[in-house]
């Protein structure tokens, strides 16, 4: 099982990325997935979650209104749309599935700056 993140970069305030996590060793189809961020010298947070099949998203209230999570199963992909990014956006973003047990990829870096 494994979770590889990419599309990390620097960019200015009120600028865009968009985030994408490439699945493998399972039936991606049947996982949610999730992507988390975490900023220098900060905990974890949950970013955004979509459901396997009906595709239910869900985001914390600090990115709601400007990322999207979305998923495309043929692809065992799944991508965050980043747009009106904050500096307070800046933090290494992983890529989450829990398949039997916690899979991370191994983050990549947003950083925010002008």
């Amino acid at each position: 099982v494994q979770l590889v993140e990419s599309g990390g970069g620097l960019v200015q305030p009120g600028g865009s990325l968009r985030l994408s996590c490439a699945a493998s060793g399972f039936t991606f189809s049947s996982y949610a997935m999730s992507w988390y961020r975490q900023a220098p010298g900060k905990e974890r947070e949950l970013v955004a979650t979509i459901t396997s099949v009906a595709g239910i998203t869900d985001y914390a209230d600090s990115v709601k209104g400007r990322f999207t999570i979305s998923r495309d199963n043929p692809k065992n992909t799944v991508y965050l749309q980043m747009n009106s990014l904050k500096p307070e956006d800046t933090a290494v973003y992983y890529c989450y599935a829990n398949v039997r047990r916690r899979v991370w990829g191994q983050g990549t870096l947003v950083t925010v700056s002008s």
